[in-house]
C-alpha cells in the first residue's frame, strides 16, 4: 500500500522509511520546532500564515530562520505534488513539518522533515454534535523565563501530565491549562475562545499563549459576522459563566465546550454561535467541514 512520500533532509522517501537518530538532539533535548497544517479540498490551508510562525519560532531558537523557512516553503509544494495523489475525494490530510538542531546544539546540519496523511477524523468528529468537555488542571503552562509562548515546538511533557491528570478528574475531558498567575492559557494543544453575549468572544492575552493560525481564523470569522472579539486575562471561574465556549487548532478547526470540570457552560450543548461561526468558516474553505469528519471518521 502507498502510504506517501516524506521529506527528511533534502531527500524524498517511502513515510515507512522515516527515522530520526537517537542522538538528535530533538530527540535527546526535545529541541523540535514545529508546524502543523492541513489541507482542505486537498489544498494546504494558510500556508503563508504557518511558514511566518515557523520563521519566528526559528529566530527565537537562533537557528538560520530565513534559509530553513525557504526549504520548508519549497518542500511543501513538492510535498503535495508527490502525494496530492493519495488525498481521496473528499478527504483531507494533515501535514507535519519539523525541524531540529540536529546533533549539534548550533543547528549547523539541523535536522528538516514533512510527513503527512489522513486526518485522524475518527477521534474527534462527533465532537461537533456532542461537544467537547474540558478541565481546569493544576499542571500550568511554561513560564516565558523558560521560553517564549509563541514558540511552536515540541517540549511537550506539561501537555502530557496535563492531558493525565484531566482524564483522571473527569475521564475524556480536554486538559486546560492556567498561567503562572492563574489565568486561564490553552487547551492542550488547542487555543481557548469564550462567548458572551453582552461582549462577544473573548480570548486569553495573544502575548500569553501561542498565536493559533485557527484562533486568527476565528477573529476574521468574528469580523465577517459582526461579532465583537478581545483579549483578556480570564479567570477559570469567568470561562465557566460563558454563554459559550470554544476551543480552536489546526486539524479540528472549531468545536463547542460544552462542560468545564463537569458543570455545563451555557446550556451544556453546543451553541447558536458555534454553528455560525463552523458554517462561516465551512463557507470559506469550500468543505462542510463536520459532514466531511462524519463522512471519514470510519475509514
Amino acid at each position: 500500500m502507498n502510504l506517501g512520500q516524506a521529506y527528511l533532509n533534502g531527500k524524498w522517501i517511502d513515510v515507512r522509511g522515516l527515522c530520526l537518530s537517537v542522538d538528535d538532539l530533538g530527540f535527546t533535548l526535545g529541541a523540535t520546532v514545529v508546524e502543523r497544517l492541513r489541507t482542505f479540498a486537498g489544498k494546504p490551508f494558510r500556508v503563508e500564515q504557518h511558514l511566518k510562525r515557523l520563521r519566528h519560532s526559528l529566530r527565537i531558537v537562533h537557528w538560520n530562520a530565513a534559509e530553513l523557512t525557504s526549504e520548508v516553503a519549497s518542500a511543501l509544494d513538492e510535498f503535495i505534488e508527490r502525494n496530492g495523489s493519495l488525498i481521496a475525494p473528499g478527504d483531507d490530510w494533515t501535514i507535519t513539518v519539523f525541524l531540529t538542531p540536529g546533533h549539534t546544539s548550533g543547528a549547523a546540519a539541523p535536522t528538516v522533515c514533512i510527513h503527512g496523511g489522513p486526518l485522524p477524523f475518527a477521534a474527534w468528529a462527533r465532537k461537533f454534535e456532542t461537544g467537547v468537555d474540558i478541565c481546569i488542571t493544576d499542571v500550568r503552562q511554561v513560564p516565558a523565563n523558560c521560553w517564549p509562548p509563541e514558540l511552536k515546538c515540541r517540549s511537550r511533557m506539561h501537555y502530557y501530565l496535563a492531558d493525565q491528570e484531566a482524564d483522571r478528574k473527569c475521564p475524556g475531558a480536554r486538559a486546560v491549562l492556567l498561567d503562572e498567575r492563574g489565568f486561564v492559557g490553552e487547551a492542550s494543544t488547542a487555543n481557548i475562545v469564550a462567548y458572551y453575549k453582552d461582549s462577544g468572544l473573548l480570548t486569553p492575552k495573544l502575548e500569553s499563549v501561542l498565536p493559533g493560525i485557527s484562533q486568527q481564523m476565528l477573529f476574521e470569522l468574528a469580523d465577517e459576522l459582526g461579532i465583537p472579539h478581545a483579549e483578556a486575562d480570564i479567570t477559570p471561574a469567568e470561562l465557566a459563566a460563558a454563554d459559550e465556549a470554544f476551543i480552536a487548532s489546526t486539524s479540528i478547526c472549531i468545536q463547542p465546550v460544552v462542560h468545564q470540570d463537569g458543570e455545563p457552560i451555557g446550556a451544556g450543548k453546543p451553541g447558536a454561535i458555534f454553528r455560525k461561526l463552523l458554517a462561516a468558516w465551512s463557507d470559506a474553505v469550500g468543505v462542510d467541514i463536520a459532514a466531511q469528519a462524519k463522512r471519514f471518521a470510519n475509514r
